[in-house]
């Protein structure tokens, strides 16, 4: 989610900036602001991937791609310039809110009341233990996370292009404390509830063991539908990877030496230089892990990159960057190492902002002018490239015509 302020503004007399070839937000909230979607059609970039967070924004994200999706039907057909503001909703429960969901795997008793099981929850999640029952009587009723679940696949139902995010691992954040009764009248009313809005923040964190379980039933049933996931990762990168990790072992590709390839011939190094996606094809069969990953506004360093791309990884791992997390601070000297040893066909953009308009454009054309002036691409070269690297996350190949 976000995290900084606006780019840098365009420096004069630039090369102007190719929107025509098409732009394409890996990952924003733009229902943060409902307001804000109205604004989608007269944007310049070409489709947004918006995440859902929490309870109060699933249904948003649903209501943005009613109004702006894009639809399997247009994807063999030509998507213009004509064609700006498009959406593809993801549905997720982002590792901020994971305490608000229980393993209703395990029942409470019966004789246990609503409120008792609700302070035993959050004591049971929270570090550390917290002890003022008045704070946590304040928090939201936990909701079972098999209800969540079963929504979520109703939605990948319901909108075939849909994948699942934002999920992931943060061992940073800590909770806000609920709004004080003098508080509550002043928030701003634009906003989608249940952010933080400059709450302040508690002392506890959700225990990383627990929002582990969320992420990986969520990475499960990405799995289960093919669909790609946007992941969040905050102080937690070899968690991250031995999360994601788990859900393909036993799934690895071989991985044959150059010897035993010319042993076996052409047709075995032909399937070899395959890319191995199997939600390429419309008859391949669910899996534990997703096809398709993308380590959103990765602040990784370079030397961890090479454990994703090793050859028996059966998923397709991407990276997106942004301004407001990746360039708007000190980290940005580490960013420009990571996009320079960073594979060609897994870079992609995002705005990672929480409201559409000429603010996301602006964020979006400064992300791509830096990663461009990084790989040493131009504009149009690195604006293409990235297109076609979005479409080969979203869709598992390049299925837009320009």
């Amino acid at each position: 989610m976000e995290g900084g302020e606006q780019g840098m503004d365009n420096e004069v007399g630039e090369e102007p900036f190719p929107w025509h070839l098409g732009v394409f937000d890996a990952h924003c909230h733009p229902t943060d602001t409902m307001a804000s979607i109205e604004l989608l059609p007269s944007m310049k970039a070409r489709v947004l991937t918006i995440m859902a967070t929490r309870v109060q924004d699933q249904e948003l994200v649903a209501r943005a791609a009613d109004e702006r999706g894009l639809k399997e039907e247009e994807l063999e057909g030509t998507i213009g310039d004509n064609a700006k503001g498009r959406v593809i909703p993801c549905f997720g429960w982002h590792p901020w809110f994971s305490h608000q969901m229980y393993d209703d795997s395990n029942h409470h008793p019966e004789n246990t009341s609503k409120e008792d099981f609700k302070i035993s929850h959050y004591q049971a999640v929270l570090v550390p233990k917290p002890e003022d029952h008045d704070f946590l009587r304040a928090l939201p009723d936990p909701w079972p996370f098999s209800e969540f679940l079963a929504r979520t696949k109703g939605y990948l139902q319901g909108y075939p292009l849909a994948l699942v995010g934002e999920i992931g691992l943060d061992r940073g954040f800590r909770i806000p404390n609920s709004w004080l009764p003098s508080q509550a009248d002043k928030r701003d009313a634009g906003l989608t509830p249940g952010g933080r809005e400059g709450r302040r923040l508690s002392p506890y964190r959700v225990q990383i063991d627990h929002q582990r379980r969320i992420l990986k039933a969520q990475l499960y049933l990405a799995g289960e539908m093919q669909r790609a996931v946007s992941v969040h990762g905050v102080q937690a990168h070899g968690v991250i990877f031995e999360t994601l990790k788990e859900t393909w072992k036993g799934y690895e590709k071989e991985v044959v030496s150059k010897t035993t390839r010319k042993r076996r011939g052409s047709a075995v190094k032909a399937h070899e230089n395959g890319d191995g996606d199997s939600s390429d094809t419309g008859g391949s069969l669910p899996k534990p892990y997703p096809p398709r990953i993308c380590l959103h506004s990765y602040s990784g360093p370079p030397d961890t990159l090479k454990q994703y791309f090793h050859p028996s990884i059966p998923a397709k791992i991407f990276f997106s960057f942004s301004q407001v997390i990746n360039f708007s601070t000190s980290a940005s000297a580490k960013a420009v190492e990571v996009i320079k040893a960073m594979p060609d066909d897994r870079i992609l953009v995002e705005s990672d902002l929480h409201t559409a308009g000429d603010r996301m454009d602006a964020l979006l054309e400064d992300m791509v002018r830096a990663i461009c002036r990084t790989k040493g691409w131009s504009l149009e070269d690195g604006v293409s490239q990235l297109g076609s690297n979005w479409e080969r996350f979203v869709f598992g190949s390049q299925k837009l015509k320009h």
